[in-house]
């Protein structure tokens, strides 16, 4: 592989995603391996190693993060510091640095500790800029394994409201919910069964995945971390875990009564990223004709979305060129092949400033 290639990185919380980019400024190859950085640094090491394995050396490295905020590090400052001293021992050997600021653009590992505020959770920053660069106009939807972006692009430029997680929560631009990860008990506070409504119990017996694993929407590969019980992730292993939500063993009712629960769940957490998506396009700077672009591991639902929204759909990879092969990672692993696109296409300029 050419040694001029550049490799986009986003550092999650749960998750390190890779995409590596050719000296066409074609997407080559994309990774995504489960890092559960709240248990330590080495988790990082380990996967920085092997995805680095993977996709062989880049001259550049262009870097997002949102795993500053896990409680390993006592606060945003320093868990920016910290994961730029990990990045800089493990990538800056192999090439040059570039840390994405927002607006600001790319930094270097200096100014990036000197003012971490611009360096953290800047990940759905670098999506929306790609956006903006190749659109005049969309909502940006990135449905993750843990959470949910909602970006308005109208002038092509970035229009969010909030840009600290605090603001975006406030703005309903950051939601806590995602494909994967999200226990049930924060979907809601009672399911119909039976025909009774059910409280749920507040244990973490079940997450998302199940449901959507039950609906058959989960995609392959995108649960990659261990099930809530630590047992098979299968459909029978899931209506076991949501059986529990309820107080029932799956052996109460048939797999087709589990299926129409999961279908439930489904349903409230679209209503939720709905009704988000809803409160951003009230602004009324996007018209009928404006796409929603589907990102992340949970675009199905983006899409599902579009469709109860009445606007065409676009899939984030649609924007972007590459080999065939990566092509479905590119859309859920989307601030990853952002800053790569960003970098190295010099688009940097597109970024609102």
């Amino acid at each position: 592989m050419p040694s001029a290639a550049t490799i986009g990185w986003d550092i999650g919380g749960a998750h390190l995603k890779a995409a590596r980019l050719g000296d066409g400024a074609s997407v080559e190859q994309v990774e995504q391996l489960p890092c559960p950085l709240w248990q330590g640094l080495d988790h990082l090491r380990q996967a920085l190693d092997e995805v680095l394995s993977r996709l062989g050396p880049a001259a550049h490295h262009a870097i997002t993060m949102s795993g500053e905020m896990v409680d390993l590090f006592r606060n945003r400052g320093e868990g920016v510091q910290r994961l730029v001293e990990v990045l800089d021992g493990r990538l800056a050997g192999s090439g040059r640095l570039h840390f994405y600021a927002g607006e600001q653009g790319f930094v270097d590992s200096r100014a990036a500790v000197a003012d971490p505020a611009r360096i953290a959770s800047a990940n759905w920053h670098a999506s929306a800029a790609l956006v903006a660069a190749r659109l005049p106009a969309a909502l940006l939807l990135d449905i993750g394994s843990t959470t949910t972006d909602v970006v308005v692009i109208a002038g092509g430029r970035v229009q969010a409201r909030g840009r600290s997680d605090a603001e975006r929560l406030i703005d309903e631009e950051l939601v806590y919910t995602g494909a994967v990860r999200t226990p049930l008990m924060a979907l809601a506070d009672r399911a119909p069964f039976g025909g009774a409504w059910i409280p749920l119990m507040a244990e973490h017996f079940a997450t998302a995945a199940d449901v959507h694993r039950l609906t058959g929407q989960l995609p392959a590969q995108a649960d990659q971390h261990p099930a809530a019980d630590g047992h098979e992730k299968t459909a029978a292993g899931s209506a076991r875990r949501l059986a529990r939500m309820i107080g029932h063993d799956a052996e109460d009712a048939e797999p087709a009564d589990w299926r129409r629960l999961a279908r439930w769940f489904a349903q409230r957490q679209e209503e939720r990223i709905a009704g988000a998506c809803e409160r951003a396009l009230s602004r009324g700077l996007l018209d009928d004709r404006a796409p929603l672009v589907g990102a992340g591991i949970g675009r199905f639902m983006a899409a599902q979305i579009a469709r109860r929204l009445e606007r065409p759909y676009r899939d984030f990879a649609s924007l972007v060129t590459s080999a065939p092969d990566p092509s479905e990672w590119i859309a859920a692993c989307a601030p990853a092949v952002a800053v790569a696109c960003l970098l190295g296409n010099e688009e940097t300029a597109h970024v609102d400033r």
